[in-house]
């Protein structure tokens, strides 16, 4: 008879960790950049700038946590739940920002908005189905989003040429724009796709099957 190893159970990893941890900053950099991006009604550039640093610190946080959390598999429960809602959190208050200070349209933030957490509502939906992986599409939303935020972020009319960086704020946000819609209604049609055709979906419609012909039995 021949000795099998005994199967070793997997030990989830801790909450407490390295890439949970950067999350935990980038969310509390959310008031912080706030609070600099709004100081003296965002006419002062010093704050301006300084809310440019704390912004980019906070994107640069979200690709990194994301990679050190997938390399050294330290993917947990409350990753999956606080690393979108910090992401949404730091769009959310530029956004809102922005149209405060009346540098962003309203409605331009209204749609994104609407957009971003719906879809994170949506990914909660169906999550008993599957996971919705980001695709390359939202990959360059987010790419698109921080790139126009930061453009409009920066102090631009304490810089020269402000015309031109308007110009070129302007074009990186209605592209980031753009870009979202396009893959919010792709996360839709995956999240409808993925209810009908999951393992689970299947199952239950095999077992409803079954018993409409177990009733039609004599």
């Amino acid at each position: 008879m021949t000795d099998r190893p005994t199967p070793v159970a997997r030990v989830a990893p801790s909450a407490w960790n390295v890439a949970n941890a950067l999350t935990v900053l980038r969310l509390l950099l959310v008031p912080v950049f706030g609070w600099l991006l709004l100081w003296g009604d965002g006419d002062s550039a010093a704050a301006r700038w300084w809310a440019f640093v704390v912004f980019a610190i906070a994107m640069i946080t979200d690709r990194i946590d994301g990679d050190i959390a997938r390399s050294r598999g330290l993917i947990t429960d409350f990753g999956k739940v606080a690393d979108p809602i910090a992401d949404k959190a730091l769009v959310t208050m530029a956004l809102v920002g922005l149209s405060l200070l009346a540098e962003i349209p309203w409605w331009i933030t209204g749609v994104i908005l609407v957009r971003e957490w719906g879809i994170t509502a949506m990914r909660f939906w169906v999550i008993r189905h599957g996971v919705m992986a980001a695709g390359r599409g939202g990959k360059v939303k987010t790419m698109l989003q921080a790139l126009a935020l930061g453009f409009y972020v920066i102090p631009r009319f304490s810089l020269p040429l402000t015309g031109v960086l308007d110009a070129i704020a302007l074009i990186t946000l209605i592209a980031a724009l753009v870009v979202t819609v396009v893959t919010g209604i792709d996360y839709v049609n995956d999240a409808f796709r993925l209810r009908r055709t999951s393992p689970r979906a299947l199952a239950k419609k095999a077992a409803r099957a079954a018993a409409r012909e177990k009733r039609r039995e004599p």
